[in-house]
């Protein structure tokens, strides 16, 4: 396989021609689809070379940088994801002294089915701008390598500070301004006829502004076909295994009522039993009866006390990676500059969740989607009235005692962390991520 800045590129655009929206990519069975010509063509400019991807341009646009990799010296690790296929970095670009969030995947180890993914996720960037959806504003071609950058969101994600700062489970503060943020960014990708069927701690980021993003935007499916928008969709999702925690009823069943958005609420309900106990719901179930679990209506609550009191549930293990269908769930932590609490069993701590709280996840949770609120409407809700009254200073104090990360002090510019292309190798290890952001 050559190197995609090294093949024929398309004709660039005229300028009279209609800008392109982007669509999910589907193969059908008899067609032909030349991959690698599709990664070329997603990545390039109206003159043919590889640049930014267009957008409307914000406090994070990344457009004005360079699409070079020589500008670019890598930090650190801060992850690998996507099958062990991508590493992400934090670098600087080297002219302006800028620190951005790098995704680097070697195309040459990716399996086709790997590719048609990747470049869905790319022309979904086109097509996406919402200050609560980490899309990725630059991607390029570098040998034998994808690179996506994205600002560096510096809290990482909600399932890095669960287990490094929060093991017990977050604050009900805490809780509502992150998946305030997260219904925000629900509603936009409904509107715009898109299910994201990954909705999960992992897929959370925060920065140290106090921005909540949404990523994981390679497993969005989209809702229309030939110009009308379906009230349902039948396609399972890439690595459903590893996201069955998550996953709601109706997508598991696969009968002819089929799933929309309001599967993500379902997600959106797990979400904030994970954030508020540390664990994941149905984490520790063997995957078939964890499906017929689900499938039986048995469902998660919240429980006004410890849900694992300490020496009650000795056959579980805490487990919280599993397989992610993103970016940094097994990271080097070491490189970063930030503490670490060691690992420790929860102990029998009293827990009293508001009425409120206790409402919005009987709501996610409901078993008909049709009971179910829109993530719009759920955004109304009185336990997200708090969320108004934020400010940046008590924005940090609900972060107390997480930091965010910053770079590595005297990291060697002339010594990059790997080599240029074919010493990207794949992890293979299964440590737990410190970021976890497409």
């Amino acid at each position: 396989m050559h190197c995609p800045v090294t093949r024929d590129r398309a004709p660039p655009l005229k300028d009279a021609e209609a800008p392109w929206v982007p669509c999910p990519l589907h193969k059908h069975e008899g067609e032909l689809v030349s991959t690698w010509h599709l990664f070329v063509d997603a990545v390039q400019s109206r003159d043919g070379s590889t640049c930014a991807l267009s957008g409307a341009a914000d406090s994070d646009d990344l457009a004005s940088l360079s699409a070079d990799a020589s500008h670019y010296q890598l930090l650190s690790e801060l992850g690998w994801g996507f099958n062990n296929l991508s590493q992400v970095c934090m670098a600087r670009h080297t002219p302006s002294g800028r620190l951005v969030a790098v995704k680097r995947t070697n195309l040459d180890r990716c399996t086709e089915d790997e590719l048609l993914q990747l470049l869905n996720e790319v022309l979904l960037c086109r097509l996406f701008r919402h200050p609560n959806l980490l899309t990725s504003r630059l991607v390029f071609g570098f040998c034998c390598q994808l690179w996506v950058l994205t600002p560096l969101v510096s809290y990482g994600s909600a399932d890095a500070l669960l287990r490094t700062y929060f093991p017990d489970g977050m604050s009900e503060s805490l809780i509502a301004y992150l998946l305030h943020g997260v219904l925000k960014g629900l509603e936009y990708l409904h509107e715009m006829g898109y299910v994201h069927r990954g909705v999960k701690a992992s897929h959370i980021l925060l920065s140290s502004e106090g921005r909540v993003y949404l990523s994981g935007l390679h497993s969005a499916y989209s809702l229309v076909r030939d110009g009308r928008r379906l009230q349902a969709v039948y396609d399972m999702p890439q690595h459903s295994p590893a996201l069955l925690p998550w996953l709601s009823p109706e997508l598991l069943r696969q009968d002819l009522h089929g799933y929309g958005v309001k599967s993500d609420i379902y997600s959106l309900g797990i979400v904030a039993c994970e954030l508020v106990s540390g664990r994941v719901p149905f984490q520790d179930m063997h995957p078939t009866l964890m499906l017929l679990q689900k499938l039986r209506g048995t469902h998660c609550c919240l429980l006004d006390v410890a849900p694992f009191p300490l020496g009650e549930m000795g056959g579980l293990k805490v487990s919280r990676s599993g397989v992610d269908s993103g970016i940094g769930e097994s990271v080097a932590t070491g490189s970063l500059t930030r503490a670490v609490v060691p690992d420790r069993p929860q102990s029998p701590t009293l827990k009293n969740h508001s009425a409120t709280f206790h409402n919005v996840v009987q709501l996610c949770l409901q078993q008909q989607p049709e009971r179910r609120p829109s993530a719009s409407a759920l955004s109304t809700h009185t336990f997200f009235r708090q969320v108004r009254r934020h400010t940046r200073d008590s924005f940090l104090s609900l972060m107390y005692p997480a930091i965010p990360f910053c770079s590595p002090p005297d990291t060697p510019t002339s010594h990059p962390l790997f080599p240029p292309c074919h010493g990207l190798a794949p992890r293979v290890d299964s440590q737990d991520g410190a970021w976890d952001f497409s």
